[in-house]
This record gives C-alpha cells, structure tokens and sequence, in this order.
C-alpha cells in the first residue's frame, strides 16, 4: 500500500516560538522527524506541511518534499484536517501517518512497531500515555465559582472525591505518532472510530511543547546520542 508521512510544521507557534527549526543537538528539530520517517522505509514519500519559507528551506535540506499550506490552515485554530486534506488533495496514497517535529526521539523502529498494530480492522493507529492528572479531579469555571469538568454519578460519591486509583484508567494522546487510512478523511476525520492505542516507550513519545521541554531534550540528547534517529543531508 503506497503510503505518505506528513510532517505539520506551521510558522506561528505561541508556546515555543520557531520551534520547528529550533536547533537540537546542532540540526533543527523538523530534520529529526524526517529522518525517522526515512529510517523506517515505511514511506513513499516524505512531505512536510508549511506556511513558512524558512522552514520549507529546511525540510528540503534534510531529504523532504514541501507543501505550502495556505495562510488560513496555518492559524493557531486551524484544525488538522484542514492542512490533510490539503496535503493528501490530488494524490493516490492509502495510508498517511503523522509525525509531528514536536517529537525528536521517536525512531524509525518506533514506526515500524506502531505499524504492527495498523491494518483493516482499525481506522488509525494513534500514540497515547496515561494521564497523571485525572480529569475525574478537574474543574471549570462557573462564573464566580467552580464545578467539576466531567458529569457526576447521581448517588455515588463523586470523582472528585474518589481515590485516584478507584476511577477508570484515562490515557491522553501525545503528538509523536499517527497512521490512518487516508479513505477516513473523505468523512472529515484523520482518526476515525476504530484508534487503536500505540504505547511508546521510553522517550519516545517526549514531546517539546514549551520552552522547558526543549532544554530537557537538549540535556538528553547530550546525555544519549542514540535517542535521536541518524540525520541525512541531502541538500
């Protein structure tokens, strides 16, 4: 099945400004995505998604096909099928995966073991963790008080109150990796209803989306080279 890796890699972020090209380890943070791409061999083509010349320049640097996404796909509520649709538009791939720069240390092996799990019987493969803060103890602003986010069990003792072991396990996704059938767009979606969970372990689902998650991944990668896929220049 002939397949394509998107990577997202919009100009505007807020968080971590530039971040996309902000150096790790000497190389801009976009390459190490391309690279695992490459490493895996999964791919027919590596295509970054920009609105952005400078990241464009880099993407093609380090071995990858370039997009430029029109400037209203590339807000910060622009939604990712917005920017799939636009990238997948014209093309004859079954298969799109999602690797976001956010995540330099997913490998290329990372990939491979994500796609073990992918096939007809689901929609998309999706990379999730458990969640440390659970959102049975959270709560929202009602005007000048506060009630709990989730609905509450009428009779029972509410999940604010429970014992964080007796509520039912929740997992967040992270932004490391994404595999969909490129038919569940065409329905407005890029995980579709079947997602089958992917675990990563490790660091591979260490994502950089503030200042001081890319400190801490510039103190790994000094510490354990080998965390990062093995970067290509080709142009």
């Amino acid at each position: 099945m002939r397949a394509v890796a998107l990577v997202p890699a919009r100009g505007g972020s807020v968080r971590v400004p530039g971040k996309n090209v902000a150096p790790l380890a000497g190389r801009p943070l976009i390459a190490y995505s391309i690279a695992a791409a490459r490493e895996s061999g999964r791919f027919d083509a590596i295509v970054v998604s920009t609105d952005r010349e400078e990241i464009a320049d880099a993407a093609r640097r380090y071995g990858a096909e370039v997009l430029m996404r029109p400037p209203e796909m590339a807000t910060a509520t622009s939604s990712d099928i917005e920017w799939v649709r636009h990238a997948l538009d014209g093309t004859d791939y079954e298969v799109f995966s999602i690797l976001r720069p956010t995540s330099p240390f997913r490998r290329g092996a990372t990939i491979n073991r994500a796609w073990e799990s992918f096939g007809e019987h689901c929609s998309s493969v999706r990379a999730v963790r458990r969640v440390r803060e659970h959102p049975g103890k959270m709560w929202v602003r009602d005007g000048k008080y506060i009630r709990p986010l989730l609905p509450q069990p009428e009779g029972e003792t509410p999940t604010h109150s429970r014992q964080t072991a007796a509520l039912p396990e929740v997992w967040v996704q992270d932004s490391s990796l994404e595999i969909a059938w490129t038919r569940i767009v065409a329905d407005g979606e890029i995980a579709g209803r079947r997602v089958v969970p992917f675990f990563a372990e490790g660091h591979e689902g260490f994502s950089i989306d503030y200042p001081d998650e890319l400190a801490e991944a510039e103190r790994l990668a000094a510490a354990e080279p080998e965390l990062l896929p093995v970067i290509e220049v080709t142009a």
